[in-house]
């Protein structure tokens, strides 16, 4: 009735921590891993998103390169007939 623990008896695997430089490395790669699927998470197509971020950013740069461009009143308004 012999228990064989592998916990009691030598091992022959050295089990070395990294240095503080690898180990400051490996933990940003983590990090930044869980930042990129936090942020994805829900998302079936992520460049789909990314493309209207930038269409977004692109039309309201030009709204306000108009907005500056059109203080001098050259800019159309809609008027409504009553």
């Amino acid at each position: 009735m012999g228990v064989l623990l592998s916990c009691c008896r030598g091992n022959s695997v050295d089990f070395t921590t990294p240095d503080m430089e690898t180990r400051r490395r490996q933990l940003a790669e983590a990090a930044d891993k869980r930042h990129q699927e936090q942020e994805n998470r829900g998302i079936k197509d992520p460049e789909k998103v990314k493309r209207m971020k930038q269409r977004s950013e692109e039309m309201e740069r030009r709204q306000e390169e108009a907005a500056r461009h059109g203080a001098g009143g050259s800019e159309l308004k809609w008027q409504v007939a009553s």
